[in-house]
C-alpha cells in the first residue's frame, strides 16, 4: 500500500534530520567539563581535537644517527624498562611500536632492569627488535628489598585493610617494592651513573604517531626536565598520609619550594573535592609515570633526595600504597619550575585503559581525542583540565 506523498516527504525529511544530528554528535568534540565529570561548567574543548604538529623551536632530525656511528648527535640518554622475563611478549610489542614510530631513526640504547637475571631468550628476542645497543641489568638487593625499618606485621595488616577497601595491588609486596624503586632508587643504579635522560617504557604499551625529531635533544635544548602524556587522579585511599608527610617536609625545608611551582595543581580541591578530602589536602593529580621522559638530575637533586628519604622513612611505600607517579608529581609540582614540564601532545600513547591520541596525519591506530575506551566513570579520572588551567599546555 503506497503512502500519500506528504507523508513520504515528511518521512524523508525526518530521515535526513536524523542523519544530520548523528553526524554532528560524532563530529563535534565533547567539552572537558561535560565529558570528564567536572561539576563546574567548562567550555574548553579537548586540545587533542586541534590539529597537532611538532613543538616549536629547533629540532634535531634523523641525520647521522646510525647505531654504529660513534660521532652521532645522540646525547647521554636511554630507553628504560623495569620488566620481568615473563613479560617478554609484552615488552617486544612495546619495543616494536616505539622502534617503528621513533627509535629506528635515532637508535638510542635500551636499558632493561630486573631483580633476577634476564634469560638468554629475553636478551635474544629484545635485541632482535632494534639496531641500538641493549643493556641488561640486575637491581641490587639493597635497592629492591623491603627496608629494615619496615614492620612486617604492620605491613601485612595494612595490606589486608587496603585490599578490603578495594585498593589494587595492595597485597602484592613486589608492587610496593616496584613503586619504591621507581620513586627513588632506579637512578642510583651504577649502569645509569653517566646517563642523564631516560624515556620509561613498559610492556604492552602502544605508540601510534611517527615522531621525526630527537626527543632527548628537544628536552636538553629547550630546558625541559620532565615530559608526560597522561595526567590522572589517583586513588586517595592508597595515599592518605602522603600529603601530610609532604607538609611536614616542607615545614622543615621551605627553601626547596620553587618560586614558580605548581602548588595550585597539587592542592586543587574544586574539581574533585572528595579526593582532596580523603587525601588530606592533595588533589591526587599526577603524571601517569608509565610514560615519562625526564632528566635524572631532577631526582639526583638535594631537594628530591631529601624528600624521598623523608618519605621512605615514613613507611608509606609499604604501610600504604604510595606510587612513584604521585611521589614524582608532587615533587615536580613543588620543587621544579613548572615551565620546564612539557606535555608531549604529539606522541600518541596508550597504557590500558587510557590514551593520548592527537589530531595528526602522523598518527595511525587510535581515535583522535579519545581519552579512554573503558567504562564511562573513567572519564572522571582525567586531570589534564587542571594542568591546563593552572599551568598551560607548554
Amino acid at each position: 500500500m503506497a503512502f500519500p506523498k506528504p507523508l513520504r516527504l515528511l518521512a524523508a525529511f525526518c530521515l535526513v534530520l536524523g542523519f544530520f544530528v548523528l553526524f554532528q554528535s560524532i563530529r563535534s568534540p565533547p567539552h572537558l567539563g561535560d565529558k570528564f565529570g567536572n561539576p563546574h561548567k567548562a567550555d574548553t574543548k579537548d586540545p587533542n581535537f586541534e590539529l597537532t604538529g611538532e613543538p616549536d623551536g629547533v629540532l634535531w632530525r634523523a641525520d647521522e644517527y646510525a647505531a654504529d656511528n660513534p660521532n652521532s648527535p645522540r646525547i647521554n640518554a636511554t630507553l628504560l624498562s623495569l620488566v620481568r622475563n615473563s613479560e617478554l611478549d609484552g615488552m617486544v610489542q612495546a619495543m616494536q611500536d616505539l622502534e617503528r614510530t621513533w627509535n629506528h631513526k635515532f637508535n638510542y640504547p635500551w636499558t632493561f632492569f630486573n631483580d633476577v637475571p634476564f634469560t638468554d631468550q629475553f636478551k635474544k628476542k629484545t635485541q632482535e627488535q632494534t639496531k641500538a645497543k641493549c643493556n641488561y641489568e640486575i637491581i641490587p638487593k639493597e635497592h629492591w628489598d623491603v627496608p629494615s625499618w619496615i614492620n612486617d606485621a604492620l605491613m601485612g595488616e595494612s595490606a589486608r585493610m587496603l585490599t578490603e577497601q578495594g585498593t589494587q595491588y595492595a597485597n602484592l609486596v613486589s608492587y610496593h617494592k616496584m613503586c619504591r624503586w621507581n620513586s627513588g632508587m632506579f637512578y642510583k643504579h651504577p649502569a645509569l651513573a653517566n646517563t642523564r635522560y631516560y624515556w620509561r617504557v613498559e610492556p604492552k604499551v602502544h605508540f601510534f604517531c611517527d615522531v621525526d625529531y630527537d626527543i632527548f635533544r628537544y628536552m636538553e635544548d629547550h630546558n625541559k626536565t620532565y615530559g608526560f602524556t597522561i595526567n590522572l587522579y589517583d586513588d586517595p585511599v592508597s595515599i592518605p598520609t602522603l600529603w601530610p608527610e609532604t607538609e611536614k617536609f616542607l615545614a622543615a625545608h621551605p627553601e626547596y619550594l620553587h618560586k614558580n611551582n605548581a602548588m595550585d595543581w597539587v592542592t586543587d580541591s574544586e574539581r574533585r573535592p572528595a579526593h582532596n578530602k580523603k587525601a588530606n589536602g592533595y588533589s591526587t593529580c599526577h603524571f601517569w609515570s608509565n610514560f615519562e621522559i625526564a632528566d635524572m638530575e631532577l631526582w639526583r637533586s638535594r631537594a628530591y633526595e631529601d624528600y624521598f628519604n623523608h618519605l621512605d622513612r615514613a613507611g608509606g611505600f609499604f604501610y600504604e600504597r604510595w606510587g612513584d607517579a604521585p611521589v614524582h608529581s608532587i615533587a615536580l609540582g613543588l620543587f621544579e619550575d613548572k615551565s620546564k614540564i612539557h606535555w608531549f601532545r604529539d606522541i600518541g600513547y596508550q597504557h590500558i585503559p587510557y590514551f593520548n591520541c592527537p589530531n595528526s596525519p602522523k598518527c595511525k591506530g587510535c581515535q583522535t581525542g579519545l581519552f579512554t575506551d573503558g567504562e564511562k566513570f573513567l572519564f572522571e579520572e582525567d586531570c589534564r583540565p587542571n594542568w591546563f588551567k593552572y599551568v598551560g599546555m607548554g
